[in-house]
Order: C-alpha cells, then sequence, then structure tokens
C-alpha cells in the first residue's frame, strides 16, 4: 500500500489559479502571520523574472509550495517554502528541501535560504538538512525582524560542473 507521501507529486506550475491557493497558504503560515502579510502581499512573492514555481498536489489540493530563483547573484535561492496546514509534519519540507537540492545542484553548488529569527522549528529543518548560517539580514523583510542567511554547499561557484 502506497504513503501518504507517495500520493504528493511535485509538479512546476505557472498557473495564475495555483499561485493565489499559494499565496492564501503563505498567509495562514509563519512567519507570514507575524509578518504581517495577508494573501495579497504574500502573492507578490509569484512576481518578477526569475523564478520556478512548484505544487505539492494531492490530487486537486495543493499541500504546499516553494519558489527558487535560479538566477541572479544567490543563483540557487530557495525563496519561499509553505506547507498547508493539514500536511505539516508528515516529512514533506524534508521532500522539498530534497527537491531543491537536487534540482539546484545541477547548476550550482550553492543552496540558499533565509529563515525568519522567530521561526526555531524551520531553522531546526534546516540545519538538520545541512544549512549553515552565513549571515543575518536585520530590517529584511520589516522593520524589527531579522533573516539568518543559510546556505549549503558542496563547493566553491567557481569551475562548479554541475550534476546530471
Amino acid at each position: 500500500m502506497p504513503t501518504p507521501e507517495e500520493y504528493v507529486v511535485i509538479e512546476q506550475t505557472t498557473d495564475p489559479a495555483d499561485f493565489a491557493t499559494c499565496a492564501a497558504i503563505m498567509s495562514r503560515t509563519d512567519p507570514w502571520i507575524t509578518l504581517g502579510m495577508g494573501a495579497e502581499d504574500c502573492s507578490k512573492a509569484f512576481q518578477g523574472l526569475y523564478r520556478e514555481v512548484f505544487v505539492l498536489r494531492r490530487g486537486d489540493e495543493i499541500a504546499g509550495f516553494f519558489i527558487i530563483q535560479p538566477q541572479g547573484s544567490f543563483k540557487g535561492y530557495v525563496q519561499t517554502i509553505a506547507v498547508a496546514e493539514g500536511y505539516r509534519g508528515k516529512g514533506y519540507g524534508t521532500r522539498i528541501l530534497k527537491f531543491c537540492e537536487d534540482r539546484i545542484l545541477k547548476y550550482s553548488p550553492n543552496i540558499f535560504i533565509c529563515v525568519s529569527s522567530f521561526n526555531p522549528g524551520a531553522l531546526n529543518l534546516y540545519t538538520r538538512f545541512g544549512f549553515k548560517k552565513v549571515g543575518e539580514l536585520k530590517d529584511f523583510i520589516k522593520i524589527g525582524f531579522t533573516e539568518i542567511l543559510l546556505r549549503k554547499t558542496v563547493g566553491p561557484a567557481f569551475d562548479y560542473k554541475g550534476s546530471d
């Protein structure tokens, strides 16, 4: 019999309806609750160039999503991860991180992610997954809040050949 995880597939999306559902998931999840960001604010995460948006889909339901930035100074930046309330604590965050790692290591030896200083559960997940703190970004999203910049690496960017 398949495990619940096997019923959830990861797929890339550009569908505005998916983006609206994902923004709603974000707005009901920390750190966005603590930062006072509603669904309209969260919908801005899907705008702009160089974003790959993936959803975890179980049937017609979105169980979670994540956004990767494959270009720019921090090529391989995991911009956003959110898992819907009914799917938390079931290993989906780890599954997302593994997917991100596999995808990003094809073009970059570095994976970056930020975590709010007031979100110890996420920080614990990321450090268990091998991320290390590289700095703090005070007042990065909103005044009075600090984001912790984390990096997981397999080597320097110079002459990186990627993985298959």
